[in-house]
């Protein structure tokens, strides 16, 4: 395995993230290739915690936007600072003339900087996150097309401003959507599944290492069985920390039926999932999983 991928892992381990070898290697790549990384996967298995824990390992700042329908230029790239221009044009209203006065109050001076634009223009590389892409519009997107393949935005009244640094680019998306061919072509690709079961009780380990490991074994096997069920809202592995956190606060040392019914709030966050499970034997969900 290339040594800088074994630190990458290693490192990571370090902050409680454990990564596979596959998804280490789209990390080593997003940096060494400088191609923003597209991480596509449900709700809850890490994509977003992934940017956190790589701006730390690499000493740096992140920079996230959350994405949302209806996302536009001024919230995501720039807008002018009005008051900042009225200011300037009453102090040298009488002094200048008007061309040269709309001149001066279009410069970058006068610019709110918002996410895109701070990426591309902070003085060293930083993580920048786009989370959660396929909540915005397809519009959107075409924002982002420059931005992705040159790593440079165009404002009309400043022209073309290219990266100072190239931030490293992690966009995730929970597929609520189908995203455009144009966008996955700038972009690598990794999907990140749910953690094996050996995993998931290696990851409540290292969060709680006070947990009992059989305790942890049955979070485990009642989480991954829940998965494997019709739910509307399957829990991801915060879910799985909360309730292993929820169990060891209530010096729980195995799980019974009267477990599951008074923290089940921890795990489901649906009435109707809620009411599946409790229509259900508790062992069922605690069968070991191969």
């Amino acid at each position: 395995m290339n040594k800088e991928i074994q630190g990458l892992i290693n490192d990571f381990y370090e902050q409680d993230y454990i990564l596979n070898q596959a998804l280490a290697t789209s990390v080593f790549l997003l940096n060494n290739l400088e191609k923003p990384l597209l991480l596509e996967g449900d709700p809850g298995v890490g994509k977003t915690m992934l940017a956190s824990t790589l701006a730390a390992h690499l000493k740096t700042d992140l920079i996230r936007l959350q994405c949302y329908e209806g996302l536009d230029v001024g919230t995501t790239i720039y807008e002018w600072n009005y008051q900042k221009q009225l200011l300037h044009i009453k102090l040298f209203e009488q002094e200048k003339d008007k061309r040269t006065l709309g001149e001066e109050i279009f410069g970058m001076e006068y610019v709110l900087k918002r996410p895109l634009l701070r990426s591309i223009t902070a003085q060293k590389p930083v993580v920048l996150l786009i989370d959660e892409i396929d909540r915005a519009d397809e519009e959107f997107e075409a924002f982002l097309l420059e931005l992705l393949s040159d790593f440079q935005i165009s404002i009309p009244e400043l022209g073309t401003i290219k990266a100072v640094t190239k931030p490293m680019v992690i966009l995730t998306s929970n597929r609520t959507r189908e995203l455009s061919d144009a966008l996955r072509r700038r972009c690598l690709y990794h999907w990140v599944d749910f953690p094996s079961k050996a995993m998931e009780i290696d990851i409540i380990a290292r969060k709680l290492p006070d947990i009992d490991e059989q305790l942890a074994a049955q979070v485990v096997h009642f989480i991954h069985n829940l998965r494997k069920s019709s739910l509307k809202k399957p829990p991801g592995i915060a879910e799985s920390l909360d309730w292993a956190k929820t169990l060891v606060l209530l010096n729980v040392d195995n799980i019974t039926d009267e477990i599951v019914e008074n923290t089940l709030g921890s795990v489901l966050k649906h009435k109707d999932d809620i009411e599946f499970v409790r229509n259900k034997s508790v062992q069922e969900f605690l069968m070991p999983i191969d």
